[in-house]
């Protein structure tokens, strides 16, 4: 079996093969078309194909992670929406929840006021009423609205329409009627109800998640289609799955009707990767630095769990999104992050990327600017030729003429000085943000390991590590690549839900039986999905789950259900464990309080092939001549002054098993650079993987981890 997992970023397309049958493993790099995401794919998975001698016909999988969805948001050029919703009730997408990040500003920007998803004159009011609590109507369907409705929004031209009405979580029978009649007048316009997208409770957060849908699939269900017509066109006849915000794959199929479930697509594959290395490597305990072109991707993942968000956390850009999302930090601290001094005279560094075109100066396409990857190739941390195994040949003298033209002058600095201020900046950026993520959720990164993942992480992420306290660097075997070696890894997965509102103290035998009923409705829709998608029933799992809270409560928390039938027992027992959930979760508990079921969740897995490394040979070489291709002065901060040290450049693929390079060194690959740092050592793993820590620590890879855990213990 031949599989590819493409990652596409901001900056860069990232390609990893696998060739099961053969055991090998080809990793590419190409620049990101940000025009048409579709072409950098098709050429890198060419390229790639070309490097390896396969034909591209012998592919069976390609697993996707995109950024098409994200920037629709964050670009604001999404479609025009339509929406019919309840008769009184067409402002809730504007009203929302009363609710300011800054309580007291007068000024701060609202998204859902200042750029709303649907424009208030495409909200058409509908005469139809449901009541709770169990959805029965009271007012019927105004059809003849309907077709009012449907006809004006034809005549404005909207791209695609959403149905919202009250209570369509408990009875969508008004939903689909004005979907049939919809379709019926407008065969050819996407049109999406939301007991579809999301059926649960909460007006407001339940129609922002389905305008958002309708808002990116226009252009997420065109670029679908293009890059499959386009892999047809080249030949390829390998099945396309695309990476979820939730971590899991899913098929282009359920990706076009759900696609707001692709919002966080590209950083899921990377966070699956670091808790795959860590489990692989028996390292617990990870924060995952993803470090790109244009942004950095940051994780807490503690006993090799990613995190999922809160779903009164989830939100895009400030619009709430009620889907599955993997918990990831993501900031504007990348190799193309540009710096500069701004009009009160502090030197900063990003949010604003060069991106691939022109990208930093030194890709010699343009670029004024001066951003991060200038400053370590000013500071002898990159070099020109061996960037991307030379694909692309730097420009040292374009770096300092961007430094000096845009930094030194206003900071009366040397060229080294504010390149090695851009690090420091940038660095310091990305450290805080760390903190926030892990101590001020009650986590010390002191006792977890930093994965450096992305082009630029391994160059930046001991200094990192120092900042933070943590002693262990993980370096994987093709850090460049790590979001699309993160495909590789994730299995198809799909959530089905079902809002049942009822208390789980004292029970009646027909509620019991509703809920049981329920369960079933939804694994059988979950097993039949991942039939379609072709797993075979022994690969298939389901997780279900029942989201409960206290009676009057705000927001639920996620509670596992037993195995089997459920009874009166079983209902005590969820209760139970809700009350040391939300001791974990927010320090206190009520175990007095009766406790609601909300939603009935059943979170479906469908096995897929994951990967394998093959181990290295021994070597237990200490600083391998022959891994050496040169030496070469760098730039280090020692004792607070700037110093140019001789410094060996070693070709990572020559290196074997507890192989140790003591530092300074420099270790090259093709899709990444690793930097050790004076004071710092490297080993490697029988895995492949690097292990980076300060020199105190003794002995191969083996020793770091344990000595780690020994420390933090």
């Amino acid at each position: 079996m031949i599989r590819i997992g493409v990652d596409v970023g901001g900056t860069f397309t990232d390609l990893i093969l696998v060739d099961e049958v053969k055991q090998k493993i080809h990793v590419y790099k190409i620049p990101s078309t940000l025009e048409d995401q579709s072409i950098g794919v098709i050429n890198g998975i060419k390229k790639l194909c070309e490097n390896a001698e396969i034909p591209i016909s012998e592919i069976d999988y390609i697993l996707h992670g995109t950024t098409v969805a994200t920037n629709i948001t964050i670009e604001n050029n999404g479609a025009t929406v339509g929406m019919l919703t309840t008769k009184n009730y067409r402002d809730i997408l504007h009203l929302a929840r009363h609710k300011k990040v800054e309580n007291f500003s007068i000024q701060q920007d609202l998204p859902w006021q200042s750029n709303p998803l649907v424009l208030r004159r495409h909200r058409l009011p509908i005469l139809e009423k449901l009541a709770a609590p169990d959805g029965h109507i009271r007012t019927e369907l105004n059809e003849k609205e309907v077709r009012e409705a449907v006809l004006k929004l034809k005549e404005a031209k909207v791209e695609s329409i959403i149905i919202c009405f009250l209570f369509s979580f408990l009875n969508d029978v008004h939903e689909k009627r004005a979907k049939e009649i919809v379709k019926e007048m407008w065969p050819e316009v996407q049109c999406f109800t939301s007991a579809e997208v999301v059926p649960q409770m909460r007006e407001y957060e339940r129609f922002s998640t389905t305008a958002m849908n309708a808002y990116v699939a226009p252009k997420v269900n065109h670029y679908i289609d293009n890059l499959v017509n386009s892999l047809d066109v080249a030949g390829v006849k390998a099945e396309l799955h695309i990476m979820q915000s939730s971590g899991g794959m899913s098929t282009t199929e359920m990706a076009a009707v759900r696609p707001v479930t692709l919002l966080k697509s590209d950083p899921a594959g990377g966070v699956l990767a670091a808790a795959w290395w860590g489990e692989l490597e028996g390292v617990n305990d990870i924060i995952s630095v993803d470090i790109g072109g244009t942004s950095a991707d940051i994780s807490i993942i503690p006993n090799n769990m990613p995190k999922m968000i809160n779903p009164r956390d989830a939100e895009v850009n400030g619009y709430p999104v009620l889907v599955p999302m993997i918990d990831v930090e993501t900031i504007g601290a990348g190799g193309g992050s540009i710096a500069y001094v701004d009009t009160g005279g502090a030197f900063r560094v990003g949010p604003k990327s060069a991106g691939a075109n022109p990208g930093p100066a030194c890709y010699g396409l343009g670029g004024k600017d001066a951003c991060v990857t200038d400053a370590n190739v000013i500071l002898g941390r990159l070099d020109p030729e061996q960037f991307l195994g030379g694909d692309i040949q730097l420009s040292r003298e374009s770096s300092v003429k961007a430094i000096e033209e845009t930094l030194c002058s206003q900071l009366n600095m040397s060229v080294e000085e504010a390149a090695l201020g851009i690090l420091k900046v940038i660095n310091n950026n990305m450290a805080l943000s760390i903190r926030a993520n892990s101590v001020r959720k009650g986590i010390d990164p002191r006792e977890y390991a930093i994965l450096a993942a992305g082009g630029a992480g391994p160059l930046h992420s001991v200094d990192l590590a120092e900042t933070v306290g943590s002693n262990l660097v993980m370096v994987p075997n093709y850090p460049g690549i790590t979001a699309a070696t993160g495909l590789l890894v994730g299995d198809l997965k799909y959530d089905f839900i079902k809002s049942r509102i009822v208390p789980l103290s004292q029970p009646t035998t027909e509620t019991i039986s509703t809920i049981n009923n329920d369960l079933q409705e939804l694994i059988h829709s979950a097993h039949t999905q991942l039939m379609q998608d072709g797993i075979q029933p022994e690969d298939i799992s389901m997780e279900r789950i029942a989201e409960c809270r206290y009676v009057g409560q705000g927001f639920e928390l996620r509670v596992p259900i037993p195995e089997g039938q459920l009874e009166e027992a079983t209902l005590s027992m969820i209760a139970g464990r809700f009350h040391d959930i939300h001791l974990i979760e927010y320090g206190h508990s009520f175990p007095e309080n009766t406790v609601e079921l909300i939603t009935l969740r059943v979170i479906s897995t469908g096995q897929t092939p994951t990967l394998k490394l093959p181990e290295l040979a021994s070597g237990e070489r200490m600083n391998p001549e022959k891994a050496v291709m040169y030496v070469r002065e760098t730039v280090f901060e020692v004792d607070g002054e700037i110093r140019w040290l001789q410094t060996p450049r070693y070709d990572r693929t020559k290196l074997l098993a507890n192989d140790i390079v003591m530092g300074p060194a420099i270790i090259v690959q093709r899709d990444s650079t690793t930097l050790v740092p004076p004071e710092w050592q490297a080993t490697v793993s029988t895995n492949g993987t690097l292990f980076v820590a300060p020199k105190v620590i003794q002995g191969g890879a083996a020793q770091h981890v344990n000595q780690f855990f020994l420390k933090v213990r």
